[in-house]
């Protein structure tokens, strides 16, 4: 801890000292310069930020690119893999089904009906999600604003009434 009065000659200055200084403010065009020097400091500052901001979201945008890259490869695989896999528990449906004394028509449109149930959940989720990139609370605002044109989402706009005659 360190003394709350220090002994004069140790370079800190007494609390007297420090009001005696403190009384005398500094002239008016040293006040300027100081307030000048601290707005280029503090605008130095900003464009150091903005520079390294600026660099940290270019290396961003790499390393998102090189992923992109990869996880678009690592799907395709996952895409082969499972497409295989479901080729071969259908080959294993069928002949469990065959097994079971199951004709091999009856055994191919069991599974061909499992598969066909399952893309139409799909392809009804993708629709639902596709739906979603369609922005219609940003296109809803901006029509609000009077930018751009909105039709899509009204069921028909309203018919704008006549302008009313002036009155002499």
């Amino acid at each position: 801890m360190s003394d709350p009065n220090p002994a004069p000659g140790d370079g800190l200055p007494r609390d007297d000292e420090a009001r005696r200084d403190d009384a005398a403010p500094p002239h008016l065009d040293e006040s300027v310069r100081r307030v000048g020097a601290a707005g280029k400091a503090g605008f130095r500052a900003a464009v150091d930020s903005g520079r390294a901001l600026r660099q940290l979201f270019i290396a961003d945008l790499a390393l998102a690119r090189s992923a992109f890259g990869r996880a678009l490869a690592w799907v395709g695989v996952a895409i082969v893999f499972g497409a295989s896999a479901w080729l071969l528990l259908m080959a294993a449906a069928i002949a469990l089904l065959q097994a079971f004394g199951v004709s091999w028509l009856a055994s191919i449109a069991v599974c061909a009906l499992l598969s066909g149930v399952v893309a139409a959940i799909a392809a009804w989720r993708v629709s639902q999600f596709f739906d979603y990139t369609g922005l219609h609370a940003t296109r809803r605002q901006l029509a609000r604003l009077g930018i751009g044109d909105d039709d899509d989402d009204t069921d028909e706009a309203l018919p704008t009434p006549p302008p009313e005659r002036a009155r002499e």
